[in-house]
């Protein structure tokens, strides 16, 4: 278990995460959702946990549909600090909403501290009440045939390819993927990254910033 890292990480925005990755791992890097993946209540702050991925459609009667409660067993499983992520599989994908204010009651009951969906959600309020961080395309207030029809698979959210497991940090920019197995050197990387930001913000505002200077600085 990564419980320190993964609270250490929780003190970077996403950005800071996403640059810290780069410099160990390189360009380009793409582990990290796209602008269809809103952070519905930013207010609620960073979330860091592993992945527990699902599929579900919101109004294909003729889907398949397995037992909610096997999902659910399956998630208290897992050990957390855990992010459901759902990817809506529909033939009309977002048309109907993939999670809702009862489904935050049992999820952050059996552990999870976010949620990504790769579809819409609604009763946003009564996730807000719950006090658990979602990041959709955007909220709706309704649905149909609401089928769970795959769990622990790999789903494809905001175009980044989500394996249950995966290390994710989600923030008001969005979601981005973390290597565990550099964990300890991307909470190193990422405390260079702004100490040496904070440097850089420190001149642009201060009394001796010019151009000439800044082209100085960054010939050395």
């Amino acid at each position: 278990m990564l419980t320190e890292q993964i609270d250490a990480l929780k003190s970077y925005d996403s950005a800071t995460i996403f640059n810290a990755v780069a410099l160990k791992l390189g360009l380009p890097n793409l582990d990290y959702t796209d602008h269809e993946i809103r952070c519905l209540l930013p207010e609620l702050g960073i979330v860091a946990g592993y992945a527990v991925t699902a599929e579900v459609t919101t109004n294909d009667p003729d889907s398949p549909a397995l037992e909610w409660i096997d999902y659910y067993e399956y998630l208290d499983s897992q050990e957390g600090p855990l992010i459901a992520v759902f990817q809506d599989v529909d033939s009309n994908p977002g048309r109907g909403a993939s999670f809702g204010d009862g489904m935050a009651r049992i999820h952050k009951r059996l552990g999870v501290e976010g949620v990504i969906v790769g579809g819409t959600v609604r009763d946003l309020s009564g996730i807000h009440q719950v006090g658990l961080p979602i990041w959709a395309w955007g909220t709706v207030p309704g649905h149909g045939v609401f089928n769970m029809t795959r769990f622990h698979t790999p789903v494809t959210v905001g175009r980044l390819r989500i394996h249950s497991g995966d290390l994710i940090l989600a923030d008001s920019d969005g979601c981005v993927r973390i290597p565990t197995e550099h964990i300890d050197d991307i909470l190193r990387l990422a405390a260079e990254v702004r100490a040496r930001e904070a440097a850089i913000f420190d001149f642009y505002t201060s009394d001796t910033f010019s151009l000439q200077e800044m082209r100085a600085r960054q010939g050395k």
